[in-house]
């Protein structure tokens, strides 16, 4: 069921499942909280899982002009302690990463454990990491009519036969549209603080077959946060939760949970 709260002067959507420590799950630049549908039932076993909508996505509007990167931060840190928490686990995918690792330098305090997954490093922008950046660029600038391309980069040909309405995703995205206009501009800002400075212990995990963020890029992070674990996924693409929820959940309860149980 969706929920809202004010904070930062927005109306945040999210969701809330299961009980325990507190786990907020952050999703990429063109997703909305839906994409982790089939990964909250797998968590809430173990945690209060909290998925939210950030600015311009799913039911949260952003104002009339471009947000940056710290606002989403910030975002992140009122809704924690709107929802009545100090502290929580945070994973981020893709985008959300990036929003994760502001959060983590930002507002340290408030961060227990970090998971970070198909992302790349603060500060550095994603065209200077990533050799495809223009042609993925041009997919996203011609969409809807591109929608079933841009498919192939986020998951793997294999599973796309197996879930062929994978195929139509993006089909609904609207990059010219103003509000579209706003989250691109909005996921082009950085921080000028690096992920050096991250202090949470971390995990980062990256799919062995992402196109949209090469694994070298997402496992190099680890050698530059103090004690980070890192794995590679085989043969999962770039959107893991909802590739492989089960796979992910195993990797984010391990790490969080040590001590008890399994996914």
């Amino acid at each position: 069921m969706t929920d809202y709260v004010e904070a930062n002067g927005l109306r945040i959507a999210f969701e809330r499942a299961g009980q325990g420590p507190a786990l907020v799950l952050m999703h990429g630049a063109e997703a909305s909280r839906q994409m982790f549908a089939a990964l909250v039932p797998q968590l809430a076993r173990h945690f209060t899982v909290i998925a939210y909508d950030q600015r311009d996505c799913g039911e949260t509007e952003g104002p009339e002009r471009p947000s940056t990167l710290a606002d989403l931060a910030n975002d992140a840190h009122l809704l924690i302690r709107a929802l009545g928490f100090k502290r929580a686990h945070v994973f981020g995918s893709s985008f959300g990463g990036r929003v994760a690792q502001a959060l983590a330098l930002l507002h340290p305090r408030v961060i227990d454990h970090l998971v970070l997954s198909s992302t790349w490093p603060l500060p550095r922008p994603y065209e200077e990491l990533c050799p495809d950046a223009r042609c993925l660029a041009a997919l996203r600038e011609g969409l809807p009519g591109t929608a079933e391309e841009l498919a192939t980069w986020f998951f793997p040909e294999a599973f796309l036969q197996q879930r062929p309405e994978l195929r139509r995703v993006f089909a609904n995205a609207r990059p010219a549209s103003a509000r579209g206009a706003r989250r691109a501009a909005t996921v082009t800002t950085t921080l000028d603080k690096g992920v050096a400075g991250i202090v949470a212990p971390t995990l980062v995990l990256a799919g062995e077959l992402d196109r949209v963020v090469p694994p070298t890029v997402t496992l190099a992070m680890a050698g530059r946060i103090r004690g980070a674990d890192a794995v590679l996924l085989p043969a999962i693409g770039h959107a893991t939760a909802m590739q492989a929820p089960e796979v992910l959940a195993h990797h984010i309860v391990r790490f969080l949970n040590p001590a008890g149980g399994k996914a």
